[in-house]
């Protein structure tokens, strides 16, 4: 099997069908791959899932992911030499960390702890701060009860929380050493600062491990480049 028996590749052709291909958007789930692929170096190429135009349910990319979500990849080069196709972006981290081995620790029991923390992101913080941007920046505002805003308020400021507590006195979520668990965590605390502009709704300045720690996620070279992929179309 090569790409070019996936039918998403005839879609979104691929010009270099020997690197992992990438199907993404710019968002919290999304860059979280671009950003992981930037800090290893692993060359890849970027397809952009255009939701304006419902790219996301053609059945070429259901035939990928039917959970119709981004991102998604193919690596030409996976186990056994094999192309494998995967969605959902903790999986990825998690294929790429072990596929790589960087980014996740070698020593067993702290593995598992870092995979902890990374579905404490893909069960917790993921799915709470985006119903708060829903409820704060788009349809739900207008919504004239308040309490399923406030519900997820308080659970996201709950997640802050212990967030915060586990930064106290560590770099990164695993201390001195930057994990998946750092690169799937804080693009969700950066969205919901930045775009969903909920700062001052969840207190975000009670948090000051959580800022300290997201401004250097930030300026790390590889997740200024990550946070840009896939580019905009002109």
């Amino acid at each position: 099997m090569t790409l070019s028996d996936f039918p998403i590749s005839r879609q979104w052709p691929a010009q270099h069908p020997e690197r992992l291909q990438l199907y993404s958007l710019p968002t919290p789930n999304g860059v979280k791959v671009s950003i992981m692929l930037e800090e290893i170096g692993l060359p890849y190429e970027a397809h952009r899932i255009d939701f304006e135009k419902q790219d996301q349910l053609s059945p070429a990319f259901l035939s990928l992911n039917p959970n119709n979500k981004i991102p998604a990849i193919v690596d030409p080069a996976g186990p056994g030499g094999q192309p494998l196709a995967l969605f959902e972006s903790g999986a990825i981290l998690w294929y790429l960390a072990e596929k790589t081995g960087h980014l996740i620790p070698a020593d067993p029991a702290a593995r598992y702890e870092t995979l902890q923390w990374l579905m404490f992101q893909m069960s917790g913080i993921g799915p709470m701060f985006g119903q708060v941007g829903f409820f704060h920046k788009f349809a739900g505002k207008d919504f004239e009860d308040k309490r399923p805003r406030d519900r997820y308020v308080a659970e996201s400021r709950r997640l802050l929380g212990v967030l915060n507590q586990r930064l106290e006195g560590r770099a990164w979520v695993m201390g001195s050493d930057y994990t998946i668990a750092d690169i799937a965590i804080f693009p969700w605390v950066r969205n919901l600062l930045g775009f969903y502009a909920a700062g001052d709704l969840v207190g975000i300045g009670d948090f000051a491990h959580v800022q300290r720690a997201l401004q250097a996620f930030v300026e790390r070279p590889a997740v200024s480049r990550g946070l840009l992929v896939p580019a905009a179309q002109p």
